[in-house]
């Protein structure tokens, strides 16, 4: 029995597959309703958008200067430091337990994965060790992604020591 010539359902080439058919059957009912003309400024409209989505898929780096990569590797958007006063005088408040699992925590994972890819190149997530190497064993327990807290607040000390770490990556 001879393989299948047809890719696979799902695989990028498949799903080329799919549109490039339904680029020719559309372009064959305009052919087919209007005439040569409306299919001729089909084909032209057709080509434009495949042009322009494969520079784009090819040639990201070349459009944005490699900044989809650095986000690629954060599994989301880069992420900001707004209101990050209000969160650190929460956090470090007599009640900041809840606050350091909820919001102080993930902003910290986050801040040292978006350096560590940009930086580095190194995904936080995906490679927890190389990350645990460049952050440092000391520190790594506050941000570890697999792991709970070392503790229920997270004292000063520490955060200033993590802040210096991140500025020093």
């Amino acid at each position: 029995m001879v393989n299948s010539v047809l890719p696979t359902p799902g695989s990028v080439r498949h799903s080329l597959a799919i549109v490039c058919t339904a680029a020719v059957a559309a372009d064959g009912l305009l052919a087919l309703a209007d005439g040569a003309a409306a299919a001729a400024t089909g084909l032209a409209l057709i080509t434009a958008v495949a042009l322009a989505l494969g520079r784009y898929a090819a040639g990201g780096a070349a459009q944005d200067s490699g900044h989809r990569k650095p986000v690629r590797l954060l599994d989301s958007r880069a992420p900001a430091l707004g209101e990050w006063q209000r969160m650190v005088v929460k956090t470090l408040a007599d009640d900041g337990e809840a606050h350091l699992d909820i919001v102080m925590r993930p902003q910290l994972q986050r801040l040292f994965a978006a350096r560590l890819a940009e930086r580095h190149g190194v995904a936080m997530y995906r490679n927890p060790q190389q990350a645990r190497a460049l952050i440092g064993a000391e520190l790594w327990p506050w941000i570890d992604p697999g792991a709970t807290a070392p503790q229920p607040t997270l004292p000063e000390p520490v955060l200033r020591s993590l802040l210096d770490r991140l500025e020093a990556l």
